[in-house]
């Protein structure tokens, strides 16, 4: 059986929660076997900066940090449903990766 594989990336959380609840809500409603949301590890991007803005002075260091958390969702493949998901409005911050599994 086809399975659709939903990949979530986003540095805010909130979001990521709201879209995979409203991606539940929409296979619950019509019946498709869903498993997720899976969290994946989060990845850190550390980018270690220079405080003076001249370049002259004392060598201080701030580090600045983003995070990026994943979520993914499993669900059978039903084309009512993935068009519904694909109507839902997203953040731009979001980024989202649809693909069918065999």
């Amino acid at each position: 059986m086809s399975r659709a594989r939903i990949k979530l990336s986003s540095t805010q959380t909130e979001l990521l929660d709201d879209i995979c609840g409203q991606i539940k809500e929409i296979a619950d409603k019509l019946g498709v076997t869903i498993s997720g949301p899976i969290p994946l590890p989060t990845k850190r991007l550390k980018v270690p900066v220079r405080r003076s803005p001249c370049g002259e002075g004392r060598e201080t260091y701030e580090t600045w940090e983003m995070r990026i958390h994943k979520r993914l969702i499993d669900m059978g493949v039903n084309e009512r449903v993935l068009r519904l998901i694909m109507r839902i409005p997203i953040h731009k911050d979001v980024n989202v990766e649809m693909e069918i599994v065999d």
